[in-house]
């Protein structure tokens, strides 16, 4: 067993993977349920008013620049004049125009753990992704917004070759009609054709920005928005990256539900989410398993998220139960994440603790569909930016720190250790491929990863972020194939108008 694996079972003579996993989460929960009581006595930590300019969001739909008309933003930036461009004499009508320039090079060593001297183990590239938008209003109720990507990378020549994730040369990105209507305290947002989805902090539902060619939707969604609660219900079907021609809705996935959302400092000095959630799908090929028939799998996902900050720190919980069939199978499966993070004494310093835990199946053969299926997440952002490592059948032991405010450089540190939950299901990666097969008898223990991230913001438009990932493979992985650690280095431009 590597020297890591000690380190990080090490302390007070911890070796076993699941009483450390227990006492970790006893750890966290402990923390989480004392920053709630101290929490409750301090709502205003979580919920300010900002009014300051608004910035630029990730779903740039999200985006409001009628704050510029009349000239309100005179000598407020440089782009101003395309941000607002008024349509008739008394600025009913409205064109707002945006973009953004992403370059990213990305330096892999031993990738899929392969060493050195394996052919396509190691590579450097570089990709690149355009986004372009025009976001027309007329008047308070009507709205069409379109939104273009072009992603292009160099010669990838590692296992995979130019994924989908990496090129789709022109495509629609966003392109939907909007019309709002008033409802009791309140209104409700109608909005019909292709569109990203983001809810929560993604761990579920995510248009991935950090791929290259990002993920969305066609269908409907109807949002009502009262004060600080707000409940969308949606019915898509997620779209296929072409990477030369257009792309297409999968007609063989259906995903709809519901989320909604309540602010409530009053309520533990945060809010809540609520979900229910349900894909409908025919089972890929590649995951049946001794069975080339047809087979159809509808999985309904109900959850809660709760969270809250406060002068000691800030607290998340979120818990997940998925229920269905899954061909012949009856699906049992769930997930749970506790992250507690507190303040420290070093330019605007934070210290975080997480436990994350997916099910895994424990028995193929039982008429039971145990692992969880992570459906559309952001999962690079909570389980290592190296994506080894999915939201199924896992264990992450996490501890982050950062610091905000070296010349306005955020600094952050990540450390995981992962262990499979059961032993006789698979390792999943990011996308929720199998990684590695799981058999009885096989070590949990899958390996620790490192992630340095430092993110300098240069002006208001310009973004430079560099990281560097290790990953220590452990026990599974070098009793099941190649391990060699892999490195992972990256560099990101990026400018947003």
């Amino acid at each position: 067993m590597k020297d890591f694996h000690m380190f990080t079972f090490g302390v007070g003579g911890i070796r076993r993977p699941r009483i450390a996993a227990v006492t970790w989460l006893g750890v966290v929960l402990t923390a989480t349920s004392l920053l709630m009581v101290f929490n409750a006595a301090a709502p205003d930590g979580a919920i300010a008013a900002d009014n300051a300019r608004p910035g630029y969001n990730v779903l740039r739909q999200k985006e409001d620049w009628s704050f510029l008309k009349d000239g309100a933003g005179d000598g407020g930036d440089i782009f101003d004049p395309i941000k607002y461009i008024a349509l008739d004499d008394d600025g009913w009508a409205y064109l707002s125009l945006g973009g953004q320039v992403r370059e990213r090079v990305e330096s892999w060593q031993n990738f899929g753990f392969n060493t050195g001297s394996t052919p396509n183990a190691d590579e450097i590239f570089l990709q690149t992704r355009l986004r372009y938008h025009a976001d027309v209003h007329l008047g308070d109720s009507i709205r069409f917004f379109v939104e273009g990507k072009s992603a292009f990378m160099t010669d990838r020549d590692l296992p995979g070759g130019q994924r989908t994730g990496d090129v789709d040369e022109l495509a629609l990105q966003n392109g939907f009609a909007e019309f709002k209507i008033g409802a009791g305290d309140g209104n409700v947002t109608f909005r019909g054709g292709r569109q990203e989805l983001l809810f929560g902090v993604q761990r579920l539902i995510s248009p991935l920005d950090w791929g290259n060619t990002r993920r969305t939707f066609d269908g409907v969604t109807a949002a009502y928005r009262s004060g600080n609660f707000t409940a969308t219900g949606f019915y898509t079907n997620p779209v296929t990256v072409k990477k030369y021609d257009s792309n297409p809705s999968n007609d063989q996935v259906d995903f709809f539900g519901i989320y909604a959302t309540r602010l409530s400092p009053d309520f533990l000095g945060g809010g809540y989410d609520l979900y229910w959630l349900t894909l409908d799908r025919e089972i890929p090929l590649s995951l049946r398993i001794g069975d080339s028939i047809a087979m159809n799998e509808r999985r309904h996902t109900v959850g809660l998220r709760v969270w809250g900050s406060g002068d000691l720190g800030d607290y998340e919980l979120e818990s997940a139960f998925q229920f269905g069939d899954y061909g012949s199978d009856d699906i049992r499966a769930f997930m749970i994440t506790v992250q507690t993070g507190f303040h420290i004494p070093l330019e605007k310093g934070r210290l975080e603790f997480g436990v994350d835990y997916a099910s895994g199946d424990n028995d193929p053969e039982d008429g039971e569909n145990e692992t969880f299926n992570q459906l559309f997440p952001l999962g690079h952002a909570f389980l290592g930016y190296i994506d080894v490592v999915g939201r199924q059948n896992i264990v992450d032991l996490r501890v982050s720190t950062s610091a905000a405010s070296f010349f306005k450089t955020k600094v952050k540190l990540d450390w995981h250790y992962f262990m499979r939950a059961q032993k006789e299901d698979a390792l999943y990666n990011a996308g929720g491929g199998v990684l590695r097969a799981g058999a009885p008898g096989t070590p949990r223990d899958v390996g620790g990863e490192i992630d340095l991230t430092v993110k300098r913001k240069v002006t208001v438009h310009g973004d430079v972020i560099f990281g560097y990932s290790h990953f220590f493979a452990d026990d599974f992985l070098q009793e099941t194939g190649a391990s060699g650690d892999i490195d992972f280095a990256y560099l990101i431009l990026q400018y947003t108008v």
